[in-house]
């Protein structure tokens, strides 16, 4: 809507017209059969091909004025889109429309002595609102999964993609109509006003569930001040413990991976955890690997004097706070333990429970570590980058959640739906 303010026409975002269009969009998408839904998923692919160099342009603003307000090098990394990443995301949203279906799909169905037939059947949850930082690729991640499962969506993206977000939310509202679809099916809240946020958590009359994505602050606030129901996840302190039985050379690779193949990413390593047996030998191993790539070892203890120095690596002493802080960065916290409780004892006193990993060749310490660490993946020798809805098979995930109710992990088709209970009669009455 349009203000006149000392004689200059501005845009303001009123929220209750678009909590109205999102609703009447749900009731428009939830009867919609699969081929329908597919098609827009494939025409947002299409769309984002046509139209990738006017998004890079635009996500080249974005990453020139992120560099003059100083965003450090991670950070720059998430809000970067290269013709790879459109590839990708194009990609992505044909696989979406490949995977089945799950509204309208029955599950615990079964007959009851007095002959009713009962079942439940998976629905649409109905409007989503999902608030985001950073990263511009979830913008097409919540279109495609919200449109398959028949939801619509309204998006709040931060300041800092804003060019690249509308770009892309521009894409997404072209395949629509061309699809014969409201382009208010899939909203975006283009109005960098902080208190858009406050005003969306509360916007319970037409949402019906928020999805943040980002860092600890924005939790936060959503818990705080949402009248919504709100899923959590995204924020991970991630471990992996090198048991005595491990394979030095797979555990070394796997700890590389984990921690410097996307180093910003929330399933990204923050912790190696050790055991004492063979801190000695694999240590210096694993430092003179990452060394390589440029990663800071915090250590303590122990393992900074097995570390502080020589092996061509940069290594401090663990500061207090540095097992609770999720790096996002080329930073990696160390510390020595004496057995596998000891590293369950360390994962449960400072995981997020996000993403934790074991590596060794002892399954009776894996079925411990894996029946004890209660996040949302746990590994067993193979890297926490696992934990994502494209490796796991759901095609995308709109985040990772991290709470126990509802969904946990990567949150993909299955875990937008809601269901209903359907129960089927022959002019049954209540005795």
């Amino acid at each position: 809507m349009m203000n006149i303010v000392n004689g200059t026409e501005q845009t303001t975002t009123d929220l209750i017209a678009m909590g109205r269009a999102a609703r009447a969009a749900s009731r428009v998408l939830a009867p919609l059969n699969t081929d329908v839904k597919n098609a827009a998923l494939l025409a947002i692919a299409d769309e984002l091909e046509a139209q990738s160099a006017e998004i890079l342009a635009q996500n080249a603003l974005d990453i020139a004025a992120g560099r003059e307000k100083g965003l450090s090098d991670a950070l720059l990394d998430r809000l970067l889109l290269t013709e790879q990443r459109i590839a990708r995301l194009a990609a992505d949203s044909r696989a979406v429309a490949a995977l089945p279906d799950p509204v309208g799909a029955d599950f615990m169905s079964r007959v009851l002595p007095n002959g009713l037939r009962l079942s439940k059947r998976r629905i649409p949850i109905g409007v989503l609102g999902v608030i985001y930082e950073a990263r511009p690729n979830v913008t097409i991640d919540i279109a495609v999964l919200s449109l398959k499962t028949g939801n619509a969506a309204i998006m709040r993206g931060g300041s800092e993609t804003l060019r690249s977000n509308i770009a892309l939310t521009q894409v997404i509202q072209t395949a629509l109509e061309k699809s014969g679809l409201p382009r208010v099916c899939v909203q975006y809240i283009d109005d960098p006003d902080r208190a858009l946020v406050r005003d969306l958590l509360r916007l319970d009359h037409y949402v019906d569930m928020i999805i943040p994505r980002g860092g600890h602050r924005l939790h936060e606030l959503c818990r705080n001040e949402a009248t919504v129901p709100v899923i959590t996840g995204g924020i991970g302190i991630c471990h992996v413990f090198v048991d005595e039985s491990a394979d030095f050379p797979a555990a070394i690779a796997i700890i590389e991976n984990a921690k410097v193949q996307r180093p910003s990413v929330c399933n990204a390593l923050d912790t190696v955890l050790v055991h004492a047996h063979v801190a000695g030998a694999f240590l210096p191993q694993m430092a003179a690997r990452l060394a390589q790539h440029g990663v800071e070892i915090r250590a303590a203890g122990a393992a900074y004097d097995m570390l502080g120095n020589g092996h061509d690596a940069v290594v401090v002493p663990a500061g207090p706070d540095d097992f609770d802080t999720e790096w996002m960065g080329l930073i990696l916290g160390v510390k020595i333990v004496s057995d596998v409780d000891a590293a369950i004892a360390h994962v449960q006193e400072h995981s997020m429970d996000h993403s934790d990993s074991i590596i060794t060749n002892d399954w009776g310490n894996a079925t411990k570590f894996v029946n004890e660490v209660n996040s949302s993946a746990v590994f067993v020798n193979a890297s926490t980058r696992f934990n994502d809805g494209g490796q796991f098979g759901l095609g995308a995930e709109v985040a990772i959640s991290t709470q126990k109710l509802h969904a946990r992990g990567p949150m993909g088709l299955e875990e937008l739906t809601t269901y209903k209970w359907v129960c089927i009669g022959d002019g049954h009455i209540r005795p």
